[in-house]
């Protein structure tokens, strides 16, 4: 309703990022990023050992490939790790930003940039954290934030965001939250 539509719009002015869509958590936020992406069965997702369930179980929803690979020292995912774990089969690397510390992500972009893979971000536990003022969440092609009550912008019960400056997935990701209707409920 309208008090999502304002929250929508408020956090994509203050993450700087043309989109924000709410969905009902972190995983599905997650979850749906990776289906608007189309990502196939078969295909590989890299993402960190060292993280919650959640971020292993979309891509496995998907029955995708999850490929581990290791943390830095500062928990995060390893761009070198990243680098020997790809494949041809790689179509995607979720970056989790853990404990409010972003992870290297110049080189990480850089790594999957060379070949055309697409980099989602893992915001959950660090909404607010920035790399040179620019808003984590808003490098790769997608950010996705948790609003679960323990997290360090929750909620009441639960909740998610997508921010994206992709115009098209934003449009895919829109209609894939209300199960395929429209925002004037026309299903498609």
């Amino acid at each position: 309703g309208p008090a999502v539509s304002k929250f929508e719009e408020n956090f994509a002015r203050r993450m700087k990022s043309r989109h924000a869509i709410g969905v009902n958590s972190g995983t599905d936020a997650l979850l749906l990023t990776l289906y608007g992406l189309g990502i196939q069965p078969g295909e590989e997702v890299i993402c960190p050992a060292f993280t919650w369930v959640a971020t292993a179980d979309v891509i496995a929803r998907l029955n995708a490939g999850i490929v581990f690979v290791d943390i830095n020292e500062d928990f995060n995912i390893d761009p070198e790790a990243i680098r020997a774990a790809i494949t041809e089969r790689t179509r995607a690397v979720i970056v989790v930003h853990l404990f409010g510390r972003a992870a290297n992500m110049a080189e990480i972009m850089s790594i999957c940039a060379e070949r055309g893979i697409h980099v989602i971000e893992d915001c959950a536990q660090a909404t607010g954290a920035e790399i040179n003022g620019k808003p984590v969440g808003t490098m790769g092609v997608a950010g996705c934030f948790s609003f679960y009550p323990t997290k360090n912008l929750g909620g009441f019960g639960d909740g998610g965001m997508i921010l994206t400056d992709d115009d098209e997935l934003a449009g895919r990701l829109r209609i894939y939250r209300d199960h395929g209707r429209d925002a004037n409920n026309n299903f498609l």
